[in-house]
């Protein structure tokens, strides 16, 4: 089991986080917004902009143990539920750090976690490009699968 992390420990990396946030635009220069949730001083929001999906936002949570992160890929599959299904798990086979997953409102997130002692500003970098990258990659041809008849798609 991870350490868990003390009040002390966890105000020390909120502000780690903080000025990581406060440099990501020069990291990720698709970056059009990063800050901390007025509703929760341990969640903060990268959002940037994209070619295949128009932007991608991503939230970061931290809790006791982990630090959570995910993007919202898609609303859940309207057809080819199954071939769309099975090709995301046989994408998380291949991610390192992060994997497809039907979030709480029942479409496709793709999200992680990293445990305390790991976080630093790389491994915010990795996080934030391996998230955006991923969807960027994917995203068209999960949609135009998952949605094909939108698309004018027969099968």
């Amino acid at each position: 089991m991870s350490d868990l992390f003390d009040d002390s420990q966890r105000a020390t990396l909120e502000r780690r986080i903080d000025e990581w946030l406060a440099t990501v635009h020069h990291q990720h220069p698709n970056t059009v917004a990063a800050f901390k949730s007025p509703d929760d001083d341990r969640r903060w929001m990268v959002r940037l902009r994209g070619e295949a999906k128009e932007f991608s936002t991503i939230w970061l949570q931290l809790g006791q143990r982990t630090l959570r992160y995910e993007t919202y890929v898609m609303p859940y599959p309207e057809e080819n539920v199954g071939e769309v299904l099975d090709a995301l798990l046989r994408r998380n086979e291949r991610l390192v750090g992060a994997h497809y997953a039907l979030g709480a409102e029942n479409a496709v997130y793709l999200m992680g976690e990293l445990l305390l002692s790991t976080v630093s500003d790389d491994e915010l970098d990795r996080v934030i490009g391996t998230l955006f990258a991923t969807v960027e990659a994917h995203f068209t041809g999960f949609v135009q699968r998952a949605f094909a008849s939108r698309f004018g798609v027969t099968q």
